[in-house]
C-alpha cells in the first residue's frame, strides 16, 4: 500500500510500504477513505518530537471502512464506516473506566521508554513516535487499529466525511479545551492560536456558553474565520499589544478562562519568542511557550488555563508567581476523545456546527509533502488539508 512517511524533519514521502495485518484477536484493519495533516504532525515534521524512525508512517486523524476484524471484535463488522480516535485506548483499565481515555495503561508497548521523562506513560497515540508506541498512522491506504471494539466508532451515513473526520482529534480536542474552562453565563474567554484547533475551541466556547471570545492570531485568513464563522473578536498580535489589548476588552479585568491552542512552536514579536527560538534550535529547552506565558498574564484572577496546544517536555521563564497570585487554576492533556464522539455528534446531527467550515485544500495522498509545506508555510489561505488515499 501507499503511506506517508518519515525520512526526517521536513522530509515527508509517500512510500509503498507492506499493507498492516491482524496482530491480536482485539483488531482491525481500516481502509482509509479520508485523512487530515494536523497541527501537532508540524511537530513531528519540524524534528521536535524525539524517537521516530525513518520509515515510520504518519496521521493520526482518519477515519474510513472496515474491511477486516480480530476474532474477539463482536461489536463491528466488515464494511462498518467508522471514525478512529487518535487516542488508542483499551477500555478496561481504571483510567478507561473514569473516562480519562488517553491516560489508559494498557495501549502504550514503549510505557518504559517515556516513563523516566513523565514519570507514567499516557496511551498510545497513532502516527506519533516511538514515545507513544509506535503505531503506523492514517495517512496511509490502510492501517491497523488495536483495541478496535473500543477505538473504532460508527458515524451515520448521511454525515459526510468532512463532517465527521475531525472528531478524530481536533474537534473533541477544542470542545474539552473548552469545557476546561468551566464556561458560566456572561464569560469572556479567550483563545490563542486560530489554527484549527483554535477555530473548533472558539466555536466551542459559544456552544458551551460563553458571551464574548476574544481570538489571537497573526495570520489574516484565520482571523477572518474565526471572526465570520464563530463570532469571535479578533486581534492580530503583529499588530497590537495582545495584553494591552485583552485588557481593554474586558474593563481591565482580563478574560474569565483562557486556552493556549499554540503549543510547542509558538511565535511572537518580544525579545522572550527570540531567547526561546535560540534555545529550542540548541536543544537547551525543548519548547517556545511564548503563548502560555502570554494567556497566564492575561487570565482574570481565579480564572482557568486550558492548554490543548502540545508540549512535549521542558520549559523555563514561566510566571509562576503570577498563576500562583492570581489562584489560576490549568487544565489541559491529550484529548479524551471517546468521551466527546456521540455528544459531539448530536450536536452535527441539530446542525449546530459544521466542522467541516476548516477545510481549505483536499489532496491526494500522493501531494501529500506538499501539504505539509503549505500547511506548515501558511500559503495559499492554507487552514486545513484532508487527503484522499
Amino acid at each position: 500500500m501507499k503511506a506517508l512517511c518519515w525520512h526526517g524533519a521536513l522530509d515527508v514521502r509517500v512510500d509503498n510500504v507492506p499493507d498492516p495485518k491482524i496482530l491480536n484477536p482485539r483488531d482491525a484493519i481500516v481502509k482509509i477513505t479520508s485523512t487530515a495533516i494536523c497541527g501537532s504532525d508540524l511537530h513531528i515534521y519540524d524534528g521536535f518530537i524525539p524517537t521516530m524512525q525513518s520509515g515510520d508512517i504518519l496521521g493520526h486523524e482518519f477515519m474510513g471502512e472496515i474491511v477486516e476484524v480480530g476474532p474477539s471484535v463482536k461489536n463491528l463488522k466488515i464494511g462498518d464506516r467508522v471514525v478512529v480516535p487518535f487516542t488508542i485506548a483499551c477500555g478496561s483499565c481504571e483510567f478507561c473506566h473514569r473516562d480519562l481515555w488517553s491516560l489508559c495503561d494498557n495501549s502504550n508497548p514503549n510505557a518504559w521508554l517515556i516513563e523516566p521523562l513523565y514519570g507514567h506513560s499516557p496511551a498510545g497515540l497513532f502516527g506519533y513516535s516511538h514515545f507513544f508506541g509506535g503505531y503506523a498512522g492514517g495517512q496511509a491506504e490502510y492501517v491497523r487499529v488495536p483495541f478496535a471494539d473500543t477505538g473504532l466508532f460508527k458515524v451515520p451515513s448521511e454525515l459526510t466525511d468532512e463532517q465527521v473526520l475531525f472528531l478524530t482529534d481536533i474537534f473533541p480536542t477544542g470542545y474539552m479545551a473548552a469545557e476546561h474552562c468551566d464556561i458560566k453565563p456572561g464569560h469572556v474567554v479567550a483563545v490563542w492560536g486560530c489554527g484549527p484547533v483554535g477555530q473548533f475551541a472558539i466555536k466551542s466556547a459559544f456552544l458551551l456558553g460563553a458571551e464574548r471570545v476574544i481570538a489571537i492570531d497573526r495570520v489574516p485568513e484565520r482571523l477572518e474565520l474565526a471572526k465570520r464563522y464563530s463570532g469571535a473578536e479578533v486581534l492580530n498580535y503583529e499588530e497590537v499589544d495582545v495584553g494591552e489589548a485583552v485588557k481593554e476588552l474586558t474593563g481591565g479585568r482580563g478574560p474569565d478562562s483562557v486556552i493556549d491552542a499554540v503549543g510547542l512552536e509558538a511565535h511572537g514579536t518580544n525579545i522572550d519568542y527570540w531567547m526561546d527560538k535560540a534555545k529550542q534550535a540548541v536543544r537547551l529547552e525543548t519548547d517556545r511557550p511564548t503563548a502560555l506565558r502570554q494567556v497566564i498574564v492575561a487570565c482574570s484572577k481565579g480564572g482557568t488555563v486550558s492548554v490543548p496546544g502540545v508540549y512535549g517536555g521542558f520549559i523555563d521563564k514561566m510566571p509562576m508567581g503570577a498563576a500562583f497570585n492570581k489562584g489560576l487554576t490549568f487544565k489541559m492533556g491529550q484529548t479524551h476523545v471517546h468521551r466527546y464522539l456521540q455528544p459531539l455528534i448530536d450536536r452535527i446531527q441539530r446542525g449546530e456546527i459544521d466542522p467541516s467550515f476548516v477545510v481549505t485544500h483536499t489532496l491526494p495522498l500522493e501531494q501529500a509533502p506538499h501539504g505539509y509545506e503549505i500547511f506548515k508555510k501558511k500559503q495559499d489561505n492554507c487552514i486545513k488539508v484532508v487527503l484522499k488515499p
